[in-house]
């Protein structure tokens, strides 16, 4: 089974496997709500997913998958864009039998397939890397609002998103935030600047909700949010922009 909103990648691995006639695809989903669900009617041997999926992440349906009867849970290969050491430790501990980064190898993706397929459970998690692209802008706020359980289909999360690249290009408009921020991230979205700071304070209050702050903190080795001080929209804007701007890593 597969499990990846990118469109062109189910149908490069679809036409793919059905070349291999030891390989049957059963099912294949983009959107992350559907995966437990697929994989309770079709029942996979392995299920190949990616990280980053609409209305619900990977590591979401890793942490359902988990909890499911060993009888009937598939190993999972997760194939993602996304390298980050503390990503892959997660995936591991959630249960993923392989972490393969793309862009990937698909006949090393087959061969992975092949070895999970047959193997014990609980087997050694193994990383694959093949010249994994240099990690962009969009990257470094993707894993972090990722790692902070902000879903990326609700709106606060592409709000945010905009405003810390507004930040990033120019930190003076943090200062100008209800005259200058909100209207030109509503002017981008085509909606109003009262919307989209009501969505931006839900976004970081389901963040602040999942309690997944001590992983952003292990990040960067010192604490930059905290559990009980739940900053502002201007506050988390700012802070994001500035441990993600020029210069930094995240």
């Amino acid at each position: 089974m597969l499990a990846d909103d990118n469109q062109s990648i189910l149908r490069l691995l679809s036409d793919f496997f059905a070349r291999k006639e030891n390989i049957e695809l059963v099912a294949s989903v983009s959107d992350g709500t559907e995966i437990v669900d697929a994989v309770r009617e079709h029942a996979p041997d392995v299920l190949v997913m990616d990280i980053i999926m609409p209305r619900r992440d990977g590591f979401m349906a890793l942490e359902e998958l988990k909890g499911m009867d060993e009888a009937v849970r598939p190993k999972v290969i997760v194939l993602t864009g996304l390298a980050r050491d503390d990503f892959i430790m997660r995936a591991i501990q959630l249960g993923a039998c392989y972490y393969m980064v793309k862009p990937f190898d698909m006949h090393l993706l087959y061969s992975r397939i092949v070895e999970v397929a047959g193997s014990a459970p609980q087997e050694a998690v193994a990383v694959d890397e093949v010249d994994p692209a240099p990690e962009t802008l969009d990257d470094r706020i993707t894993n972090l609002f990722l790692t902070l359980g902000i879903p990326a289909h609700i709106r606060g999360y592409q709000y945010l998103r905009e405003a810390v690249h507004m930040v990033i290009e120019n930190r003076d408009v943090i200062n100008r935030i209800t005259k200058e921020l909100y209207p030109g991230v509503a002017r981008r979205f085509d909606t109003s600047a009262s919307k989209v700071e009501r969505a931006m304070r839900h976004a970081i209050e389901v963040a602040w909700s999942r309690g997944r702050l001590d992983s952003v903190n292990k990040m960067y080795g010192y604490k930059v949010f905290d559990a009980l001080d739940k900053p502002t929209n201007g506050e988390f804007i700012s802070c994001v922009a500035e441990k993600l701007g020029p210069g930094r890593s995240a």
